[in-house]
């Protein structure tokens, strides 16, 4: 390869993005999702590969603040940006770029590097695993029907400009980080991104609309915003009449009843026949309350990748639910600062994690890591694949079970 890497210069911006932007084959980007993203680029997080002083690669890292089990907030690198010119493809391009960007995250005592993939078999190769899952929804509101939990009629609704609530729906949220794994403390500047509203986003639907859910007091005097959703309406007409379609962006709430009282407000718009959300968590409580989930349209797909850049580090900075004390043998060529046997030790109060020369109980690699680490994917089943070998019987329950996530599925709010 005769490309050379290095960290992305403010004056290199247009070009870096431009070469991004290409690579995914969409259109330009309206100018206010350009100026976000420009913001929030991390320059010293960003690297660019140039050949005879065109851009040809790109890959950023975002300073992140991930939920584990337990509840701790971890540091994670959010890997994002990632791209290749299509005149550079098989030349190593993308290889040198996640080798320099992952001895950088080691460099900045990150544990964890994340990633959401636009093709889901890139990243396997270099240590991710999937861990977490989404929920993507289409409800036939017409048929399926919804069932409320007692206090619903409690909360209140009202429109609002979404700008005008942002601070009390922020601090809903939140709220909410430490409840799942895989959720993100939101850093300074990402709410804009939750504003953003261009007609590549709409895709023909309205501009962003914004009900908020509130309970006690009275209007804006001594209430509570207990939850908030965000929504488009793509209006559509058939044969017998109207078959708009409410488009979710997100939905928070802080307790059933705000829950249900939104859900049931959307089932509720007018001229409209289905429901289309895209990033609910697979365990969303909202499918226990329609009368029939063949109605729903429910599918799954992969979501959040996660790469244990230090294994030690990343395995005691999590909590188990159950108490384990497994010696693993890992797998990893392509940061082998991480290869050879860890003790973990822990249980719901803490953990350790150090190197040792005691005999392997259980043989994987770090992929396999990655997928257990938010406790949404299980040891067992990566076992029953082959991709887990036992090497102490009794190993793999014993640490499956520890790594498991007894609450809430690990779920990521926005890619």
């Amino acid at each position: 390869m005769t490309t050379e890497l290095r960290a992305l210069r403010k004056e290199d911006w247009n070009v870096w993005y431009n070469n991004l932007v290409r690579a995914f084959g969409g259109p330009p980007e309206a100018a206010e999702e350009r100026e976000v993203w420009q913001a929030l680029t991390e320059y010293d997080r960003s690297i660019g590969a140039w050949d005879d002083g065109q851009c040809v690669g790109t890959a950023g890292a975002f300073d992140f603040r991930l939920t584990v089990p337990g509840g701790s907030v971890v540091p994670a690198a959010g890997v994002t940006m990632v791209s290749v010119a299509a005149t550079h493809r098989r030349r190593g391009v993308l290889t040198s770029m996640m080798r320099r960007q992952l001895d950088d995250i080691r460099s900045w005592g990150q544990s964890l590097a994340v990633l959401t993939a636009s093709e889901s078999v890139i990243y396997g190769r270099f240590g991710y695993g999937v861990a977490s899952y989404r929920l993507g929804v289409e409800i036939d509101t017409v048929r399926a029907r919804l069932s409320v939990p007692p206090g619903t009629d409690d909360v209140r609704l009202r429109y609002a400009d979404p700008a005008e609530v942002l601070d009390v729906c922020e601090a809903v949220y939140a709220r909410r980080v430490a409840e799942r794994p895989g959720m993100l403390v939101r850093r300074p500047g990402w709410e804009r991104v939750e504003l953003l509203d261009t007609d590549r986003l709409r895709d023909g639907a309205s501009p962003l609309q914004c009900v908020v859910a509130e309970r006690g007091g009275g209007r804006g005097d001594g209430s509570e915003v207990v939850g908030y959703v965000r929504f488009r309406v793509k209006s559509d007409w058939g044969p017998a009449g109207a078959e708009g379609v409410v488009m979710v962006s997100v939905l928070e709430a802080l307790d059933p009843a705000a829950h249900a009282a939104l859900w049931r407000f959307l089932y509720g718009i007018d001229l409209t026949a289905k429901i289309v959300a895209h990033r609910l968590p697979v365990d969303d409580p909202s499918l226990h309350l329609v009368s029939d989930f063949r109605r729903c349209g429910a599918r799954v797909k992969e979501d959040l990748h996660v790469r244990l850049v230090d294994v030690g580090a990343a395995l005691r900075a999590r909590t188990y639910q159950a108490p384990v004390d497994v010696v693993f043998e890992v797998e990893d060529s392509f940061c082998p600062w991480n290869e050879g046997r860890w003790r973990l030790v822990g249980d719901a109060e803490g953990a350790s994690c150090e190197r040792t020369a005691d005999p392997a109980e259980l043989s994987l690699s770090v992929r396999e890591l990655g997928a257990a680490y938010l406790g949404g994917t299980t040891l067992t089943s990566l076992a029953a694949s082959g991709r887990v070998r036992e090497l102490r019987p009794g190993a793999v329950a014993e640490a499956s079970l520890g790594f498991h996530s007894s609450g809430l599925a690990p779920w990521l709010p926005h890619g």
